[in-house]
């Protein structure tokens, strides 16, 4: 019962998938906070810049993990995802992980019909299903595979229909649909591995929390949007 609502889920959106990208034009910004074991340790916040045709996501994400006061472990990141319409044309981004550089250099190959990655854990071509692993785009519930948006490393991935909710972020509301989503291949390391709870607001079409476990208990939560 649940995979065929993931599919009635799927085949809804596959039909408006020319419209992805003009839908995200009516926002300027998505603010999300990431909480650790519920403290609040960063942020992670998406901007829209649109230009006719043409749209570009900025997307920046920094949190510090500290433990007795010293810091354990620390990221800061910056990316540049480049549509015209409903295309992605190229994904840019600088990402410091424990004062380690990683990086991806994606464009697409219009000759071929697919990418071009250059990334700190990955180089070589990629599908065009695939798509950058932000949680500003429902997209990634669309897909069964991600490119890492830190590294460009491709990861194949499952998406399971929970359930419909109701669940209240910073005192509002909302009617959401909780999804799984997880690696294929679950023998991988558990460091490597995808395992995600995401819950959807059908109406902003928007994904408004994340939850998964690594080191703690981690949520991102969307905190604004406008």
């Amino acid at each position: 019962m649940k995979k065929f609502l993931l599919f009635i889920f799927l085949l809804t959106y596959s039909f408006n998938a020319s419209a992805h990208m003009a839908h995200y034009n009516k926002f300027n910004k998505i603010e999300m906070e990431i909480l650790r074991d519920g403290e609040v340790i960063g942020y992670n916040y998406y901007f829209f810049k649109k230009d006719s045709d043409n749209t570009t996501v900025t997307n920046q994400l920094k949190f510090t993990v500290k433990l007795f006061g010293a810091t354990i472990f620390e990221v800061e990141s910056y990316g540049e995802e480049k549509y015209i319409k409903d295309k992605l044309i190229s994904f840019n981004s600088k990402t410091q992980q424990n004062k380690k550089d990683k990086y991806v250099k994606l464009k697409l190959n219009e000759e071929k019909n697919e990418y071009d990655i250059k990334g700190s854990s990955y180089t070589g071509s990629a599908s065009i299903e695939n798509v950058i692993g932000n949680w500003w785009s429902h997209k990634i519930l669309q897909t069964s595979s991600q490119i890492s948006p830190i590294s460009g490393s491709i990861k194949e991935q499952v998406v399971t229909f929970i359930g419909k909710e109701k669940i209240e972020l910073y005192g509002k509301k909302y009617e959401v649909e909780h999804f799984k989503l997880t690696s294929k291949d679950m023998s991988i390391p558990k460091d490597k591995r995808l395992n995600f709870d995401i819950w959807f607001d059908k109406k902003n079409a928007l994904i408004l929390k994340v939850a998964y476990t690594r080191m703690g208990n981690w949520e991102y939560k969307v905190k604004k949007f406008e």
